[in-house]
């Protein structure tokens, strides 16, 4: 194989772009670390607040640094009525996510200080976007619906505001619990797509309202996100235990997939599937329906065994797999599992651009510029001979 045709369309895969503070995906020993730190060990210790601390600020929170931070995102959930107004504008049919990077562009304008290019002043927007994202994402899905948004309520947490902003009702404690091990879990992931897309943003010195925007558009590619929303509805269309190997054989037989299992990084395995396997039982059981836990176990493990025996190599659900159960087993429409994403995902987006726009206090100067092989169209990789439109 030439260079230039080892070149194209690597997707950048194995190709470091960048260092970073922030995480970190050990694939062979299947660990995922923020700043240090197990994801094991903070989703079983910490709460979001906590976490959007340790990626935006650099460390774990004292109680009163987390208690100064939870006012302040308490305080900016609540979002422009004008922004409202054009959500209400919006075809009902509109996808989410689309929905989700308009309003984001458009609180730019609604934030006289949004290309005001220093470190305080984009830790304060990062502040914002986690406040705010929630509550878009619940009033879309209100407003689409025919309901009045539910405007947030300062004394729940940001897991238990959301779920009350989405249905009117204040959530279970345990299920508030579990969605906010959901948004710890789900937080950060190093440099995927969406991440590269908003520090490729940032390095132009754009705002941060631009780079998450961007961040959105690229989570809404079903390359990235949405995997969760396809194991729910593999789910739904497979529907008892006793169609799922006929399900399996079909779909490896016919070169498809069965969504949720195996990563592109971790090859033994995904430590956040470890912690969402016993939350689904666990919720299931709590509201009197297990099936959807039911369901998944047994589609592993006839997954696993089918590619053991025709490939000879083992599989592991990913993160995608059980959150699908958790999240509908909350109430949670399908069609909002990424835009959840995004609700989790913007505290390690916000912290990305951070530290790909600042060292110390100074804007850095680096811009992405990757260079690409040219290898020509019709005419190959020479220069064209110029046809006047009367000879063409």
């Amino acid at each position: 194989m030439s260079e230039t045709n080892s070149i194209i369309n690597t997707g950048l895969r194995g190709v470091t772009v960048a260092s970073t503070k922030i995480s970190h995906v050990d694939s062979d020993a299947s660990k995922l670390i923020y700043r240090g730190y197990l994801i094991t060990d903070l989703a079983k210790n910490t709460t979001y607040e906590e976490l959007v601390h340790l990626l935006l600020f650099e460390k774990l929170p004292s109680q009163a640094q987390l208690k100064i931070l939870s006012q302040r995102l308490a305080s900016e959930r609540a979002i422009p009525e004008t922004l409202i107004a054009a959500l209400k504008t919006r075809p009902k049919t509109a996808l989410p996510m689309d929905v989700l990077q308009a309003a984001i562009a458009m609180l730019a304008n609604h934030d006289p200080d949004a290309a005001k290019l220093t470190k305080d002043n984009t830790e304060d927007i990062a502040v914002k976007l986690v406040a705010k994202i929630p509550t878009i994402v619940a009033a879309w899905d209100r407003i689409r619906n025919g309901m009045e948004p539910v405007p947030p309520d300062t004394n729940l947490n940001h897991a238990a505001n959301f779920l009350y902003m989405l249905t009117g009702e204040k959530p279970e404690d345990q299920t508030a619990r579990d969605f906010d091990i959901c948004l710890v879990l789900h937080a950060e992931h190093s440099f995927n797509a969406s991440t590269f897309a908003a520090r490729e943003v940032a390095s132009t010195r754009a705002h941060m309202y631009a780079a998450v925007s961007a961040a959105v558009g690229s989570l809404s590619g079903e390359l990235h996100g949405g995997a969760n929303s396809r194991v729910m509805e593999m789910l739904i269309t497979i529907d008892s235990i006793d169609a799922i190997e006929n399900y399996v054989n079909h779909a490896l037989d016919s070169g498809g997939l069965i969504m949720g299992l195996g990563h592109a990084v971790y090859k033994n395995g995904d430590p956040r599937a470890l912690i969402l396997a016993p939350m689904s039982k666990q919720l299931g059981e709590r509201i009197h329906n297990t099936k959807w836990y039911e369901l998944s176990t047994v589609l592993e493990e006839k997954t696993k065994a089918a590619f053991k025996a025709r490939k000879g190599i083992d599989i592991y659900p990913n993160v995608d797999f059980y959150s699908a159960s958790v999240y509908y087993s909350m109430g949670i429409p399908i069609d909002l599992f990424t835009p959840v994403f995004a609700i989790s995902r913007i505290a390690g987006w916000t912290a990305h651009v951070i530290e790909e726009q600042f060292a110390g206090a100074a804007p850095k100067p680096a811009l992405y510029r990757p260079s690409s092989a040219y290898v020509g169209d019709y005419c190959g990789p020479d220069e064209c001979a110029f046809v006047p439109m009367d000879q063409r």
